[in-house]
């Protein structure tokens, strides 16, 4: 074998499909468009979800559930990761300078996950009971936000 004989594995190469070159090439003609109707014709574009007229799908299909505009997100932190952090008091803004909490007004709910070393002031919107006792039986505190 040397770089005169080597090829590319049979089927692994398929040819540009050249519409619009005449009968000889298998699609001549009519281009592969069909005959007549709104796709045979220039300039055609279908939105998305066009069935040729058909209900679409997603009309189809009836309307489902419920979201509630006043629900409240909490960002999870866990006691663990709080523990990493070089600091006696833990606020929001300081989650958020240190790229734990992605937005700046956002809540934060601390959840007992891990275990607390040193004494750390944490305040935060949210407390699990867990997260509350090993807060405190570290000699820290646990403040919530209003």
């Amino acid at each position: 074998m040397n770089l005169s004989n080597i090829r590319a594995p049979k089927g692994s190469s398929e040819k540009r499909k050249r519409v619009g070159r005449g009968m000889g090439s298998g699609m001549g003609k009519t281009s592969t468009r069909g005959h007549k109707g709104q796709g045979s014709r220039s300039g055609v574009s279908f939105m998305r979800g066009f069935e040729g007229g058909q209900m679409p799908l997603h009309r189809r299909l009836p309307k489902r559930g419920f979201t509630n505009i006043f629900k409240k997100e909490y960002t999870v932190v866990n006691l663990s990761r709080l523990a990493e952090l070089e600091a006696g008091e833990i606020t929001p803004e300081i989650l958020y300078q240190r790229g734990i909490l992605k937005n700046k007004n956002g809540m934060v709910k601390v959840l007992g996950v891990g275990e607390l070393t040193k004494p750390l002031t944490v305040r935060a919107h949210k407390f699990s009971e867990s997260a509350r006792q090993k807060i405190t039986n570290a000699g820290g505190k646990a403040e919530a936000i209003a």
